[in-house]
């Protein structure tokens, strides 16, 4: 499938902002089943200084400084992306998930960049709760791919999808306290199931094209950032991305952005700004167009 995405974020304050310094990460990742054509991003007042760079990650990630005085700051991206359903070998799915503990066989190839993805992160604690819940899925000799498709199962089926339940500095314990929250909560959340039982998996951001009811037109703007995981799958180096709030893998629909520990590694913007202003607003519109 063929998408133009859109993105488009507007802070508006209450007072002059005199020097506004960010970052973000909107320019999808190239990958062997995402092909990336074109990208533009344009931040409105026009910055002082703009570096694009790659994180630590290999997400694509660009600095920027606006020093004009400024009530409103607006950063626009848009893409054009090709994205294809990935594909796993049988074997790397049918592997006993105990193999996907990178600290457990330091010794499997690639096991030394997966580390990483099965310790603890600043918004993914290793929780008891979430380490039992997790526990119930990876039964002994339990393949990765079946272990990681019941787990997904099984938080789409206990958690209730609320905008209202967690805000963006709730914990992997609120969440599991309350059964309930938004994609970014449901991937925290089975990260801290997997990784506390020593599988190694990363956080996922990027976007969902949405399909409009059958025989309604498309709404425009109707879709949003979208956030799920991928678990390692040791034999191949593949990872499976998965998605809790859908309850599916992620296929064709799925443009990938960034990938990292978790939320805070990957954000789309974020920054600082120097003002006296003691109000702001923050509105984001995001649009996924199929393309021909």
């Amino acid at each position: 499938m063929k998408y133009r995405v859109t993105h488009q974020t507007v802070y508006s304050y209450d007072g002059k902002v005199s020097d506004s310094l960010g970052l973000y990460h909107l320019q999808p990742r190239t990958l062997p089943w995402q092909e990336v054509a074109d990208v533009a991003v344009a931040v409105t007042p026009l910055p002082a200084d703009v570096a694009p760079d790659e994180d630590y990650f290999g997400n694509s990630v660009t600095y920027f400084h606006v020093l004009e005085r400024h009530k409103q700051l607006t950063i626009e991206a848009t893409s054009d992306v090709s994205v294809m359903t990935p594909r796993y070998e049988d074997d790397a799915l049918a592997t006993p998930w105990e193999q996907a503990r990178p600290l457990l066989h330091p010794a499997t190839p690639h096991a030394w960049a997966a580390v990483e993805f099965a310790l603890e992160s600043p918004k993914v604690a290793h929780l008891a709760e979430a380490t039992a819940y997790g526990a119930e899925s990876l039964t002994p000799g339990r393949p990765i791919g079946e272990a990681a498709t019941d787990l997904m199962q099984r938080i789409y089926r206990d958690f209730d999808y609320d905008t209202k339940a967690t805000t963006v500095t709730s914990t992997v314990a609120d969440a599991m306290r309350e059964r309930a929250g938004v994609c970014q909560d449901f991937a925290h959340v089975a990260l801290a199931c997997l990784r506390g039982n020593g599988v190694a998996a990363r956080y996922v951001s990027g976007y969902l094209a949405t399909r409009p009811l059958a025989g309604k037109p498309r709404v425009v703007g109707a879709d949003a950032s979208h956030a799920w995981l991928a678990v390692w799958l040791p034999t191949s180096n593949e990872w499976l991305a998965i998605d809790p709030t859908n309850n599916q893998w992620a296929n064709d629909r799925y443009v990938t952005v960034a990938w990292g520990r978790d939320y805070g590694d990957v954000s789309p913007v974020k920054g600082i700004i120097f003002s006296k202003a003691k109000k702001s607003t923050l509105r984001v519109a995001v649009d996924v167009a199929p393309v021909g």
